[in-house]
């Protein structure tokens, strides 16, 4: 992949050979490189790096929460997909939710977001152990130690998370039980004051000591279960200690000859992939990037694709999703008939194949060409901002993502997976396409040896529904228009509130004023963002690997406080 190197940010893209990381915080950053220096794999320093990221940016992400990763193994080219997500508690229903009066009707999630009735059982830590035991060289308690430092000794807050912890604090901690634990005394801290976290740092020491076992069983469970129960919450150890992180077959479809690697639901990478099909029948490189006509087609094949991700994504050990079926070309063609480009389409229907918040995201290149994107996550900030008393992180609300509709694929059910945000992404060349370049570019000649699939990119972009949307956004600049990560990252973007059809769309500050007048007159329901407010458009990491020299090169959003670095 030749890029445009486009200097319209004001810093250019990172470039090395000996591995990388990218991520929204640089100590964070620092913690992964510390582990591929020790020579640690794209998977240890991962897990260092979401490690670390628990701890300077509680505000997006926790052990409490739940993770997705994808692994791309260099000696093989195979990917695998790590679902280390939550279940709901065996003891919670409808008929509960309903007789307790957090029912408003069967099409909306139960009414108060931070409920304990929200919590899932959080699922992060089990994907840890298991990154690093299966595709890691170091052990765990080596992997965590840079997190536990920074725990231990404290670090200056960040600016970008500053303000969301601010938000936290007054809309969460303030309420929750032990909330105050995350804050300084009862307020957030300011950016670059220094906080620590001793709590976390228990709990970290405990999981490298005694591994995810030390997490789902004993004392942390103990406070996890105490909390919750306090709470007014059902979530018991019988829960926790049945929990289990998944390796699944990850999903992917082909674009413009590149593959896109997603995972499968319950998460919703596949709405990335659907727009991807949809769009791949347009010629967006003929388009200027930001231009309404571009855009426009860009939004309706989100549209379309939401209208079936809201239904068909569940937990597939529930009701499996008919994601082949759903991933055909055929079926992008049919649905792409619906994409009317003189006018927007609010109301797009589900189609019927035939059968056949906030996180935190990051990716990691090791020198080998191993690659680890990773994505860990509370929801809604601090999610519910319960804390296990003297354990310093909190309780996510994923639950929160259910359907009370019985009758709906994601309807809640006990000991299910709710619909997922996070997703994480790779993007690869087939061996057997030839042609590494994009029209008559060409990287050069393919490595000697045969593997199924060459590392192009490892990338993702944090922030609830915003996710698919930003990797369908990104991955069309760097195939489309062969931009450099730090381009691709820095270009201004869309965001379609997708909870339910008809959302209205955000559009960024840097979009020119006649391409939104023409979106608006065409019948989309724009509204302007800039500010801090820009986090809705999420915040996303890339790095490409060229498959001939080894060359990594990076990019770091610049909407949140983070970087791209390299050994």
């Amino acid at each position: 992949m030749h890029f445009a190197y486009n200097f319209a940010s004001r810093r250019s893209s990172v470039m090395g050979t000996r591995g990388m990381v990218a991520t929204s915080q640089p100590l964070a950053v620092a913690a992964g490189l510390a582990i591929l220096a020790r020579g640690g794999t794209a998977a240890d320093a991962a897990i260092a790096t979401a490690a670390a990221l628990n701890v300077t940016e509680p505000t997006s992400t926790g052990i409490g929460g739940d993770a997705f990763g994808l692994y791309y193994e260099a000696a093989t080219g195979q990917v695998t997909a790590l679902n280390a997500s939550g279940r709901a508690p065996a003891a919670l229903t409808i008929e509960r939710i309903q007789k307790d009066g957090l029912y408003n009707n069967s099409q909306s999630p139960i009414a108060n977001p931070y409920h304990p009735y929200t919590i899932t059982v959080p699922g992060a830590c089990s994907g840890w152990s298991e990154m690093v035991a299966r595709h890691g060289r170091l052990s765990l308690a080596e992997v965590l130690a840079p997190a536990i430092r920074l725990a231990e000794e404290g670090f200056p807050v960040a600016p970008v998370t500053a303000y969301f912890w601010e938000r936290g604090a007054e809309r969460q901690l303030a309420q929750a039980l032990n909330g105050h634990e995350l804050t300084i005394a009862g307020r957030a801290p300011r950016p670059g004051e220094i906080f620590h976290n001793p709590g976390l740092a228990r709990t970290f020491r405990a999981v490298a000591e005694g591994g995810a076992d030390a997490f789902y069983h004993g004392e942390i469970a103990e406070a996890i279960t105490t909390v919750i129960r306090q709470a007014g919450g059902c979530l018991n150890e019988s829960d926790l200690a049945a929990h289990k992180a998944t390796w699944d077959t990850p999903i992917s479809t082909t674009y413009r000859g590149y593959r896109v690697w997603e995972c499968p639901p319950n998460g919703q990478g596949l709405a990335a992939l659907l727009g991807l099909n949809l769009l791949e029948g347009f010629d967006i490189a003929a388009l200027e990037p930001l231009s309404a006509e571009r855009l426009h087609l860009q939004i309706e094949a989100m549209r379309l694709a939401f209208a079936d991700t809201r239904w068909y994504i569940s937990d597939p050990a529930f009701s499996p999703s008919p994601v082949a079926s759903l991933l055909s070309k055929d079926y992008a063609a049919e649905r792409r008939k619906l994409i009317n480009r003189q006018c927007a389409s609010l109301d797009q229907q589900r189609g019927t194949p035939v059968a056949s918040s906030d996180t935190v995201y990051l990716s990691v290149v090791d020198s080998e060409g191993n690659a680890c994107s990773f994505i860990n996550s509370n929801y809604m900030g601090f999610g519910t901002g319960i804390v296990p008393k003297g354990w310093g992180f909190t309780l996510q609300n994923r639950g929160h993502n259910f359907s009370l509709d019985p009758e709906h694929p994601n309807a809640l059910e006990p000991g299910k997976r709710p619909y997922h945000t996070i997703i994480p992404s790779l993007i690869t060349k087939d061996q057997e396409t030839g042609n590494w370049g994009s029209g008559n570019q060409e990287l050069g000649e393919l490595p000697d040896h045969p593997i199924p699939n060459y590392l192009i990119a490892s990338y993702g972009v944090m922030g609830g529904f915003m996710q698919p949307q930003g990797h369908l956004q990104v991955a069309s600049a760097l195939i489309d228009d062969q931009l450099d990560p730090q381009a691709a990252l820095d270009r201004p973007r869309f965001c379609i509130d997708a909870a339910e059809s008809g959302g209205a769309l955000d559009l960024e500050k840097g979009i020119p004023p006649t391409e939104i007048q023409k979106l608006a007159d065409i019948g989309h329901p724009v509204r302007m963002v800039s500010g801090f407010r820009r986090a809705v458009f999420g915040r996303g990491q890339v790095i490409l690997r060229d498959p001939e020299s080894g060359a990594l090169t990076g990019g770091s959003d610049p909407r949140a406080d983070g970087c791209a670095m390299s050994l």
